[in-house]
């Protein structure tokens, strides 16, 4: 069984797409079979990607809204072990179709489990908002990443994020953990490194080691459609994200391993 991710935060702008890109590049470096799921309108993971959103016949919003197989809409991409599953902006109209359904919560976890798919890590970018997507990729995710800045707004968003986990937890998926990673770190700015040690004083384990911090090259690789490790593999990006990878791949063992004891 693939181990799922799901990447959210209802707060914009804390590197979700590029960290799901990141991690995914970094994992798939390591000869694990990554599949990205794009699961937001806007489509940014699939552009990073180098894929124009119009050139998907087979998007996760047929997934979503119509039942169609997830295996059909996956695409390959140029880089090694990673496995895509675009989106586009019709995917928006899952927010107002899907809670008129039965058990819509666990749609895409049906998705999941109706094919039996070839990865070892799946890692699903929601939009930037805790509705019926977002709450399907939860209930789908033995792992939600949160990315938070280390600032005011961003770690405030976490209250909500929080009070959808229990959520979540009570109605389909009681199995499901989190960890906050921290992203856009300026470790000059005694603000950030103020709300960093706050977050790691409130959530103790529940907080990565690994931390993210400001990059120019990070927002330089999706405009040349291509991941960081791959395209400056020696920045520090890159080189943090493999990190983060490491330490993803140790946590998931452990959990998995308790879980079958």
């Amino acid at each position: 069984m693939a181990y799922a991710i799901a990447m959210s935060n209802e707060k914009g702008g804390v590197a979700k797409t590029t960290s799901t890109l990141s991690l995914g590049a970094a994992l798939a470096e390591l000869n694990y079979r990554v599949l990205l799921v794009d699961l937001d309108p806007q489509a940014n993971l699939s552009l990073a990607l180098g894929l124009e959103t119009d050139e998907a016949s087979i998007t996760s919003a047929n997934v979503l809204i119509e039942g169609v197989a997830l295996k059909t809409a996956i695409r390959t991409t140029e880089i090694r072990n990673l496995s895509l599953v675009p989106s586009n902006f019709k995917i928006e109209n899952a927010e107002q179709f899907l809670p008129m359904r039965t058990h819509y919560l666990t749609t895409l976890r049906s998705a999941l489990e109706a094919d039996a798919l070839p990865y070892d890590y799946i890692l699903f970018d929601c939009p930037p908002a805790l509705g019926a997507i977002t709450l399907n990729a939860l209930a789908a995710a033995n792992l939600l990443i949160i990315p938070t800045q280390a600032e005011y707004f961003s770690a405030y968003a976490l209250r909500n994020m929080m009070g959808t986990i229990r959520r979540i937890r009570q109605e389909v998926n009681p199995g499901l953990a989190y960890r906050i990673l921290v992203t856009l770190l300026d470790r000059r700015n005694r603000t950030h490194r103020n709300i960093f040690e706050q977050l790691q004083a409130t959530f103790g384990q529940g907080v990565f080691t690994t931390v993210i911090e400001i990059d120019t090259k990070l927002r330089e690789s999706p405009i040349a459609g291509v991941p960081i490790v791959h395209y400056k593999p020696t920045s520090r990006g890159a080189q943090q994200y493999r990190v983060l990878a490491q330490e993803l791949i140790e946590y998931a063992k452990e959990e998995t391993a308790r879980q079958a004891a």
